[in-house]
């Protein structure tokens, strides 16, 4: 029996957000329902038309809601002046590969956003939409904001065994949460945007990753690829922090506060207007 259970792990996602303060009051947050009866949260930080950024949470493609990331997605809004969408998109292991990938490709044809990002998991997610929409000739999103994001789900990268203890993700987890996702381990490998053979058309990108996050190595790497086929790429790794540091660490961390300042300060910059 695994050590795991995904109803546990949302249980404690649910209690530590509830411990958190409240994100930045915004002129309008409003429920809607998107394509496929999807959940969705719209956050507008004043009147007036914004580019709109469609975000996906992280959590391991088991974890996270609209909820868990709402103080994110309020502070993204405020401090970036743009309009965020939060997808509540189907998770494992109710829900394996790729049915997260299909939401968030049917949000974004269906929002047309200026953006799209994602933290973790929902990196991957926001990546591997691009690729979706990329491969089906439709029209694509200016920018993919990936932060520590999951890319390469053989987790093969050497950062896994060398900050996979003591750093906050662990690797056992870390692969609990692959196994969750992608049942068939045959089938990691095609589902990694690392992986991919040809990255070419995709998004201008900002990548930013941690120093003691287990995914550093991956995310740093994919970054490099994208770079490689064309894509103009914004990347950095922030020094000394970890998996996560825009998930609230602003609240404990000043370096972590630091780090999401400068995220911040490249989506306002990277975003078209």
């Amino acid at each position: 029996m695994s050590q795991f259970s995904a109803f546990e792990l949302r249980e404690g996602s649910r209690r530590r957000n509830d411990r958190r303060p409240k994100g930045p009051d915004l002129h309008l947050v409003e429920d809607l329902t998107g394509p496929s009866g999807l959940p969705l949260r719209r956050y507008r930080p004043s009147p007036g038309t914004r580019p709109l950024v469609v975000f996906l949470h992280g959590g391991g493609w088991v974890v996270g809601d609209l909820e868990t990331h709402d103080r994110t997605c309020r502070r993204i809004a405020r401090e970036c002046d743009v309009e965020v969408l939060a997808v509540d998109y189907r998770r494992a292991p109710e829900h394996p590969y790729p049915a997260a990938v299909d939401d968030a490709a049917a949000v974004l044809r269906w929002a047309r956003p200026a953006a799209v990002a994602g933290d973790s998991a929902g990196g991957y997610l926001a990546t591997m939409a691009c690729l979706r929409l990329r491969d089906e000739g439709g029209p694509l999103p200016a920018l993919q904001v990936l932060v520590c994001p999951n890319t390469d789900l053989t987790l093969a990268s050497p950062s896994v065994a060398e900050k996979g203890t003591g750093y906050g993700l662990d690797a056992d987890i870390l692969r609990w949460f692959v196994e969750q996702w992608t049942p068939d381990p045959a089938a990691r490998r095609a589902a990694s945007p690392l992986h991919r053979r040809d990255l070419a058309g995709l998004p201008a990108a900002l990548v930013v990753t941690a120093e003691n996050d287990a995914l550093r190595d991956e995310g740093d790497a994919y970054a490099d690829r994208l770079a490689e086929a064309g894509v103009p790429v914004a990347h950095r790794c922030e020094r000394g922090l970890v998996h996560g540091f825009i998930q609230g660490m602003d609240l404990t961390s000043a370096e972590a506060a630091a780090a999401t300042e400068r995220l911040f300060a490249d989506i306002r910059r990277m975003v078209p207007r």
